[in-house]
């Protein structure tokens, strides 16, 4: 999609942060679209993880109808508004913590799809990812939404652990300290092995 053209008050050389659309739409309301337009997407996927398609649509809109009321207690110092989004659409998900956990009970006791694929390096990784999806949605069902929160912001929504904190309203440290405490978790129910590890915590 081909951006708008810049008009009055802004100068089309300036370097449009969402924290500068944020700003502009305080006086110029249909300045916020373009950060529904950077960002929904990705929200939308988020969501639709946590809760599945059906809830995800009108929660991505009370995300940013949130967001759109909200705006002017951004902190304009931060250019990247991802992390004040994400912490919407999960204060926005904990309403509906019963519906995730029913979903992922659901899921674990699914049995994953038998498919005949060929045999190469993709085909393995998605037969590996459907094995594992059961088992890993009942470890899910069984965190805390509190942990749970921060373990998807972390390998879902990829966050880094000041994004994360950020969005959650935590210090880093709690952030690190917590994720340490759930990545055990996760390494005693897979024999060792932490199956939602990002780049940021193995950069091997």
């Amino acid at each position: 999609m081909t951006a708008p053209p810049v008009t009055g008050p802004y100068s089309p050389a300036e370097e449009t942060t969402d924290a500068t659309l944020l700003a502009q739409s305080l006086r110029h309301p249909e300045r916020f679209s373009g950060i529904v337009d950077r960002h929904s997407d990705e929200i939308y996927h988020y969501i639709a993880r946590r809760l599945g398609p059906e809830q995800a649509e009108d929660l991505v809109a009370d995300t940013f109808l949130t967001a759109f009321r909200k705006r002017a207690q951004y902190d304009p110092a931060r250019p990247d508004a991802r992390p004040w989004l994400y912490g919407i659409a999960t204060r926005a998900v904990q309403q509906h913590r019963r519906t995730e956990v029913r979903r992922n009970r659901a899921l674990a006791r699914s049995e994953p799809h038998g498919t005949v694929e060929p045999f190469d390096e993709r085909s393995v990784a998605r037969v590996t990812a459907q094995r594992l999806q059961p088992k890993l949605a009942a470890v899910l069902a069984r965190l805390s939404t509190a942990d749970r929160d921060l373990l998807l912001l972390i390998a879902w929504a990829e966050l880094t652990y000041e994004e994360a904190a950020q969005a959650l309203a935590v210090p880093v440290g709690t952030v690190r300290s917590r994720l340490h405490r759930i990545r055990k978790k996760l390494r005693r129910e897979f024999g060792g092995v932490d199956p939602m590890t990002t780049s940021e915590e193995n950069p091997a």
